[in-house]
């Protein structure tokens, strides 16, 4: 058995798991596995394999873990040689035999970038408060039963620790937990943003987190998909080894995409700022 780190773009991508007819990122994975001989063609995939979590459509990794039996010769770097590039494996470990990649988890952490100006932007968007955003995260974190942020019908109850710090115009938000909810990150963050803004107040937290349903008004959107990225997946007494070619190689698929979307943000200032 073999775990591997995966880093991934996940904004074109229909989410982690595989499913019919779209492109996802497990997809790509599992076809990179056949073209190396590792698993057959058809809907199989290798033998004792399992991956951390399942990643929404338009959500990005740096350290998606899958796991499965895998031949010796199987490198970070063999696995990139048949991927696209916004998908890199990076990192990897000789796990024991029965490790499972979801179930083994401990810990994972994901970092959500709200773009969060204190001051009204030039759409017009309402500034954003730290100190109610505060308020808001303070009343989120720890154990709660989130029935209202969640589609999940069962497994509802979580501990969730929150860290955030402000970053310029960007609220950098950390959220941990043993496992996540379906949209449980993405409707955290929605619901802390609408007390920040002023568009709710705080009261509605101890709303939504009551035995009640909230639905309507009171109901909680999921905040966009493409600032959250799934940074960190911990497992005990398991210590993943760099494979330094393999993250080179993925620090300048990702440099790269960064000076394209710096570029693409100063091309639209140039235009925004003309007219």
């Amino acid at each position: 058995m073999r775990a591997y780190r995966v880093a991934y773009d996940g904004r074109p991508y229909h989410g982690f798991q595989r499913q019919p007819d779209v492109d996802t990122v497990e997809g790509r994975l599992r076809s990179a596995l056949v073209r190396l001989g590792v698993c057959e063609r058809g809907d199989g995939l290798p033998e004792c394999y399992a991956a951390a979590g399942r990643t929404d459509a338009g959500v990005s990794a740096r350290a998606q873990t899958v796991a499965f039996d895998a031949p010796a010769w199987l490198s970070p770097a063999a696995f990139n040689g048949e991927l696209p590039d916004d998908i890199r494996v990076w990192a990897s470990v000789d796990v024991s035999e029965g490790f499972h990649a979801t179930h083994d988890a401990t810990e994972r952490t994901y970092t959500y970038y709200l773009y969060a100006p204190t001051d009204a932007d030039r759409l017009g968007r309402e500034p954003v408060n730290d100190e109610r955003w505060g308020e808001a995260v303070d009343a989120l974190a720890g154990s709660h039963d989130f029935h209202n942020l969640t589609s999940d019908d069962t497994g509802t109850e979580r501990t969730v620790d929150i860290d955030w710090a402000r970053e310029g115009r960007f609220l950098v938000v950390r959220l941990t937990a043993g496992g996540f909810c379906r949209q449980l990150v993405r409707r955290l963050v929605s619901l802390a943003a609408a007390v920040a803004d002023g568009s709710a107040q705080l009261s509605k937290v101890d709303r939504v987190l009551s035995p009640e349903s909230a639905s309507g008004p009171d109901g909680v959107p999921p905040a966009p998909p493409e600032p959250l990225v799934l940074t960190d997946v911990r497992y005990p007494n398991v210590t993943f080894s760099r494979d330094e070619d393999a993250a080179a190689d993925a620090r300048a698929v990702f440099e790269h995409r960064r000076t394209e979307a710096r570029t693409t943000a100063r091309v639209a200032d140039h235009i925004t700022d003309g007219l």
